[in-house]
Formats: C-alpha cells, sequence, structure tokens
C-alpha cells in the first residue's frame, strides 16, 4: 500500500506521526506544505472522503488569526479556499494510505490501517 503524509516537518503532532510510522516500519513519501504547497486537488479530494469540517485546525494559532469575516458563513469553496491559502490551519497530519485517508494523530487508527 503507498502511503503519503502530508503536513509541516517541524509540527510536534507530526513529529509523532513520523516516530510512530518509522518504528512501525511503514513506508512512506512526505509531501511538506511549506515547501511544496498545498495540492489543490488533494484538498478535494479528503473533503470528499472525510468531510471539509474534518480538515481544519479550528483549535490552532493559524486559525485563529484568520479574519472572523474571513471565516463567515463557510462552506466547502470556503474552507478549501482559506486552507489553500493558510496551509498550517490543515489538521495533521493528513495521510493517504490507499483508498483511505487520516486526518490527524491517532495511534489506534494508524494502527488499524497501515499496518
Amino acid at each position: 500500500m503507498k502511503v503519503t503524509v502530508y503536513g509541516i516537518r517541524n509540527c510536534d503532532t507530526m513529529k509523532k506521526a513520523f516516530a510512530w510510522l518509522d518504528e512501525h516500519g511503514v513506508e512512506y513519501t512526505f509531501h511538506d506544505y511549506k515547501k511544496s504547497g498545498v495540492p489543490t486537488d488533494r484538498l478535494a479530494a479528503w473533503a470528499r472522503k472525510v468531510g471539509w469540517e474534518r480538515l481544519a485546525n479550528t483549535r490552532g494559532p493559524t486559525w485563529r488569526k484568520i479574519p472572523d469575516a474571513d471565516k463567515a458563513g463557510l462552506d466547502e469553496k470556503k474552507m478549501l479556499t482559506l486552507l489553500e491559502t493558510h496551509s498550517s490551519a490543515i489538521k495533521r497530519p493528513v495521510v493517504e494510505a490507499g483508498a483511505k485517508v487520516l486526518v490527524g494523530f491517532d495511534p489506534e487508527e494508524f494502527g488499524r490501517t497501515l499496518r
């Protein structure tokens, strides 16, 4: 199964996910939003699989810095545009594992999906 991990290298949650993947011998490729940007087609694909509401880290500092006016009346199109513009507001990691998409780091979910 091909595994691709999307996120930001220096994030603490990403470091936990990388450690888990390495410890369990899961081979993966990494796509860094800071270096390569956010693939627009992937955001839409993830939203179809997990729901656009799950993609935003609404508790993080990046989300809080986005003006409330920009967040008013959120729908899928508006949310995906915000996340493309403010990639640090995407919940991390996003993991594509075959046909599955995991959002956030949950060791149990990683274990069920990636072993």
